[in-house]
């Protein structure tokens, strides 16, 4: 068996990757021979002798490429999910080819004049709405990446991209090391005072498996959050957290100041060559925001609401930290266990008395179940198919009518060869071609705590939140029913993208929702009313510090993609103090620096985009109040929510959609009710 096989159709149920016969150096020939295949598909599509038409140019376009999107998307999850060295290292050879090959598409002139030609008569084509946007959507991907530009100017766009494409992986590779490097070994056992049975003990089983004695705790999530949240130890959380804030800032080989320079320097200069004034102008343009201005004022206009909030809440947080333990200076590493303190005593409420009602198995159950519910959906677990860990579960999703819908991956649990946070994927889109509808393969991948000797996997209810999170996500991508693949699933602007997934979180607070899934892992017995009402009041608790958190990182990215003399910035950490200067609560730490490790928007696709989230959160509440106002399980309006939402993937523009499900455009006020920040 050789590389082909990534190239052959693939002989597996459901046409899934065959990752167990996949040999890391097939990679990199399969690569090579995909990309000379799309090329000759290319160079067919520009040799035509036809005359220019929607079916010979811009459909055989969308469907051009299918082998070498296939064995992309293979390679960089598994770069995300399941890397090591040898991963890392073709990564890095294979993403200047694919950036070059990008670059051969949309700076090809030959090719982009065939496309120009149908643009310039879509009026008299008769096309679909979905067929209007995927032309729309590829003329606008060569005149916004350079197809107009002299050819001295294409060289130039080139080797930005180029250079982009290896400084971005070099980023990510820098801070999972990091991650990775850092271990706190403790012996003594009073200073595991606080913590949780379950973090204790899977601590105590990650030193067993590394030969060494006491309990080891790392920057991993599952033993970051615990382990700030509940230590007494102040010290140790101090240096728990200062390893945390500090990585890619420390002037050694694993340094990612330098390259946050190069990378905000070389997006401002692809901007500037495309003729924009900035990197977040040009983003922007293609979001439903449309400009920095425009996001600048959603941002401030919620800051100007928070603010009093946050301040009030985090006065009170500091005074009950000096009544508790005569804290004078509340520091960064003393704020989620201080927090935990109070909402333990305002709502008598603690993560660890909820834990036990989330099994994971539970959970995932419950989400399933609410799929149903709403969408008619059926999930079976199957092991006929291939997976690139033996932690990964795989499931068959059907219909009500038994029709099959998508295969979905699940993947909760931290390894050294995993990034840290969580996320959403796909090994395969949807599409229609030939008259067949062509079904995705969906993954979600995230970082829970994994069963030890004596307990299962209990999450916390901020992993419940996650978990439901992404699998809003994973709707999107399993319900698509779009013909053409880039306009498919969450192939939708940035900012609409998170709506799917933050509306879904809102199961989790109803009881009706709850009591199918949230069973006492020993008794089965359902979680109590009063706490799932305590759930609900703590929801909005310390909402307005959490909001000036999140506005925080939004306009830290804003403030680099948005600067219009990038090459001026000398410091990393200066810059980004300066952009914090409004959302700070806690003192500063010299040593820290959130930049270095802002994977989102220096690594992931979020650059000119982290207000999104906030953007969507608008979505979602609104949403979420027409679901209410008829049942939160009303067959009607998820029925809207599918046709009109999910399955529609980027085929026409967002708000129309969110319109034609809604019957209005979405109304601030759900969202800041919602959050508790309504006067």
């Amino acid at each position: 068996m050789s590389y082909k096989i990534l190239l052959n159709p693939f002989q597996t149920p459901y046409n899934t990757a065959p990752f167990s016969k996949i040999k890391e150096d097939y990679f990199l020939p399969a690569f090579k021979e995909a990309i000379n295949d799309a090329k000759a598909e290319i160079d067919a599509i520009v040799s035509n002798t036809d005359e220019p038409s929607f079916e010979n140019t811009i459909e055989a376009l969308d469907f051009s490429g299918e082998k070498l999107d296939r064995i992309s998307s293979i390679f960089f999850n598994l770069n995300s999910a399941e890397t090591n060295e040898t991963i890392q290292k073709i990564a890095h050879e294979v993403s200047p080819l694919l950036s070059e090959f990008s670059n051969d598409i949309t700076l090809n002139k030959d090719l982009f004049e065939r496309v120009k030609a149908v643009y310039d008569k879509k009026d008299d084509l008769k096309l679909t709405t979905e067929q209007q946007t995927l032309l729309d959507k590829k003329y606008k991907s060569f005149s916004r990446n350079g197809a107009n530009l002299p050819e001295d100017k294409k060289e130039q766009l080139r080797e930005i991209d180029k250079k982009l494409s290896q400084l971005k992986l070099k980023f990510g590779e820098n801070v999972l090391a990091e991650t990775n490097k850092f271990e706190m070994l403790i012996t003594e056992k009073e200073n595991l005072c606080g913590l949780p049975e379950g973090t204790i003990e899977a601590a105590r089983q990650l030193a067993e498996s590394k030969e060494k004695e006491g309990w080891l705790f790392t920057l991993d999530y599952p033993s970051y959050i615990p382990f700030v949240t509940y230590a007494h130890n102040r010290e140790l959380r101090q240096k728990m957290s200062l390893a945390f804030g500090s990585k890619g800032f420390k002037n050694d080989d694993l340094d990612n100041q330098q390259i946050v320079l190069e990378i905000v320097k070389l997006r401002h200069d692809r901007a500037k060559l495309l003729g924009y004034r900035t990197h977040a102008q040009f983003v922007l343009e293609e979001r439903m925001a449309k400009t920095p201005k425009k996001v600048l004022s959603f941002l401030n206009e919620l800051l100007e609401k928070a603010k009093p909030a946050a301040e009030r809440e985090f006065t009170n947080l500091q005074n009950f930290a000096k009544e508790l333990n005569g804290i004078e200076q509340l520091q960064k590493w003393d704020g989620a266990y201080y927090s935990e303190k109070l909402k333990q005593k305002l709502f008598n409420l603690d993560d660890e008395l909820l834990k036990p009602y989330f099994k994971l198995e539970n959970v995932i159950n419950g989400a399933f179940t609410i799929a149903n519910k709403l969408f008619d959906l059926n999930f079976r677990e199957i092991h006929n198919i291939d997976k690139y860990h033996e932690d990964i579960l795989t499931y068959e999703v059907t219909n009500t009518k038994g029709e099959f819908i998508a295969v979905f991956y699940a993947d909760f649990y931290p390894r050294p060869g995993k990034r840290n946070g969580a996320w959403m994927t796909s090994f395969k889109p949807q599409y229609i071609k030939n008259g067949e509808n062509s079904r995705p393969h969906i993954s979600i991948v995230c970082n829970f705590t994994k069963p030890t000797k004596t307990k299962p996997s209990l999450l916390t209810f901020n992993e419940v939140t996650t978990l439901f999170h992404e699998f809003g996500h994973a709707l999107h991508g399993m319900l698509a029913n779009t013909t053409y693949p880039s306009l498919s699933g969450t192939s939708v602007y940035w900012d609409f993208v998170e709506l799917p997934s933050q509306v879904m979180e809102n199961w989790c607070y109803e009881k009706d929702a709850l009591e199918l899934f949230a069973t006492h892992y020993e008794t089965g017995e359902i979680i109590p009313m009063d706490l799932v009402e305590k759930i609900k009041e703590s929801a909005t608790f310390h909402e307005g510090m959490q909001t000036l958190r999140q506005l925080s990182f939004g306009l830290l990215d804003m403030s680099w993609h948005a600067s219009d003399s990038p090459e001026s910035i000398k410091s990393v950490k200066e810059y980004e103090s300066k952009a914090f200067e409004n959302t700070n609560l806690y003192p500063d730490v010299q040593t820290n620096c959130m930049s270095t490790a802002f994977a989102h928007i220096f690594q992931g696709g979020y650059s000119s985009g982290y207000y999104s989230y906030k953007w969507a959160e608008v979505l979602d509440a609104d949403a979420f109040e027409y679901f209410k106002e008829e049942g939160i399980f009303d067959k009607q309006i998820a029925n809207k929510f599918k046709n009109h939402i999910l399955s529609q993937g980027g085929t026409e523009n967002p708000m129309t959609l969110y319109k034609r499900f809604r019957g209005q455009e979405p109304k601030p006020e759900a969202l800041l009710k919602r959050a508790g920040l309504l006067k």
